[in-house]
């Protein structure tokens, strides 16, 4: 009766999601359309979707579990998202509106391109190979979460959840495109919203109210505060924590390409504070969450932390609300992982098989180039999200971190500054993308007693890679002036 339920509930889920999907549907899509919309996206669905896209199941299992396990320390996590989010709304988002549109780029490898004059695609096959490595990880992590999900609902091995859960994602973006992901974004955003709030409110009551939280959070061993102390060594790493995520938004292509889409640049500060509050309550929401299943599972048993906001739902409420209420976090993944898939389809599509295999290739055969695109994304992932063993937040640290330095300096260069060229360019994306891949390796023999520092390889990525494009911008330029003077 629990899985009938459970079935019926997500069922009912699915359908409005494909009711929406039907409603913003354009039947015939252009490359442009199915991309970036054209451009026509307003500021509510702007706002949202860059936000909505951002958090997927990960607000749901991978941050409650790290503030369950391991304390209130890491609330410094959502503060730097929420910091660096704002920041990346004020400098990226109008300029890169602007300039993408003044070069005709549909993605970030056909913009640094452009603003490059990078002729021999050099960047374009940088681009695409970092995004395709980092990003199959991380849609394996959202994979990995969605199969979880399923598995606790309807009692599915993990295999057959993670099975259904890419049966359910790619035929809704295959059909779809970015018009009709903006749009069930925006509901999207605003039901994980409601679910994420309603939960831990609901439950505090049974569990004593804050007093209760607290009196559990004091009998539990190691259980880190928010300030454990004031020496240099603790704030110092709340500098890391925060700066090791949050640093992370100016390289994301997932979310910076939201900006893209926009219909007008005025609009972008509406936006800006539609989506900084929509963080601010979802996360504080997420951290309630936390906090509440320490009092909640002070009686109760849970063999995998990841499954906190799960299973304090289903043993609260009934078995059609619980599982409905637990389609947030399906509709979480699912925007999430269509925005990245996206993403890598369009860059397979626009800066490899339009670029390299078909320069003539008409719109059409992009459109359905983009659409097997998709399924071979979704097959990789798929295989790495079997292979997987290792949490949800592991996993999406590793690949943020990487996506983050391989990026997120190229585009603030880019953007504000006239001094690079297309080597620093390239040394940049290279330096980026290596140094983060490989930190968690060399942080191991690193003689410090600093935890947020060896796991931090975003920050290491990240100024390493912004030395290599001003350094080796520097030195090139000089090498060509010198040439020119002979």
């Amino acid at each position: 009766m629990h899985h009938l339920s459970s079935l019926f509930a997500v069922s009912l889920y699915l359908v409005i999601l494909i009711m929406i999907g039907v409603s913003s549907h354009k039947k015939h899509l252009t490359s442009t359309d199915f991309i970036l919309g054209s451009r026509k996206m307003n500021f509510w669905l702007t706002a949202l979707a860059a936000h909505a896209s951002d958090m997927s199941g990960w607000i749901f299992m991978g941050y409650p579990a790290v503030i369950f396990t391991a304390g209130l320390f890491n609330v410094w996590v959502a503060v730097g998202l929420t910091f660096f989010m704002f920041l990346n709304w004020q400098f990226v988002a109008p300029r890169l509106r602007i300039m993408t549109e003044k070069y005709g780029s549909l993605t970030l490898s056909s913009f640094f391109e452009s603003r490059y004059s990078d002729t021999s695609g050099t960047l374009r096959i940088f681009t695409v190979l970092i995004s395709f490595i980092y990003y199959a990880i991380y849609i394996s992590a959202l994979l990995v979460g969605l199969g979880l999900l399923l598995e606790t609902l309807f009692g599915l091995s993990f295999i057959w959840g993670t099975t259904i859960g890419i049966c359910i994602i790619v035929p809704y973006l295959f059909f779809g495109g970015y018009i009709t992901l903006a749009w069930t974004d925006l509901f999207q955003a605003i039901f994980l919203l409601c679910a994420i709030i309603f939960i831990p409110f609901y439950v505090l009551p049974s569990v004593g109210g804050w007093q209760g939280v607290q009196e559990a959070i004091a009998l539990k061993a190691n259980y880190q505060p928010i300030f454990p102390d004031f020496t240099p060594k603790t704030l110092f790493s709340i500098f890391l924590v925060m700066t090791s995520w949050g640093l992370g938004y100016f390289g994301m292509p997932h979310v910076i390409t939201k900006f893209m889409g926009i219909n007008n640049v005025k609009e972008i500060p509406k936006s800006k504070w539609i989506g900084i509050s929509w963080q601010i309550l979802s996360l504080s929401a997420a951290t309630l969450v936390g906090l509440v299943a320490i009092a909640f599972f002070k009686d109760h048993t849970i063999s995998d932390p990841q499954l906190v906001f799960v299973n304090m739902t289903l043993s609260t409420l009934p078995a059609f609300v619980a599982a409905f209420i637990l389609c947030a976090i399906l509709g979480a993944t699912i925007t999430s992982m269509d925005s990245m898939i996206l993403v890598l389809a369009s860059n397979l599509t626009e800066d490899f098989y339009k670029k390299v295999l078909r320069k003539n290739a008409t719109s059409r055969e992009l459109l359905f180039v983009s659409r097997l695109s998709i399924i071979f994304i979704a097959i990789l992932a798929y295989i790495l999200a079997y292979k997987s063993k290792s949490t949800v937040y592991a996993i999406v640290a590793y690949a943020w971190y990487g996506l983050g330095a391989s990026f997120g300096p190229l585009i603030l260069f880019s953007l504000y500054s006239e001094r690079v060229n297309r080597y620093g360019a390239w040394g940049g994306l290279i330096t980026g993308a290596l140094v983060a891949g490989f930190w968690p390796f060399i942080a191991t023999l690193i003689p410090l007693d600093m935890p947020a520092l060896k796991d931090a390889s975003l920050i290491p990525g990240f100024i390493i890679s912004s030395f290599t494009i001003w350094a080796v911008s520097i030195i090139t330029e000089k090498k060509k002036s010198n040439e020119l003077m002979l």
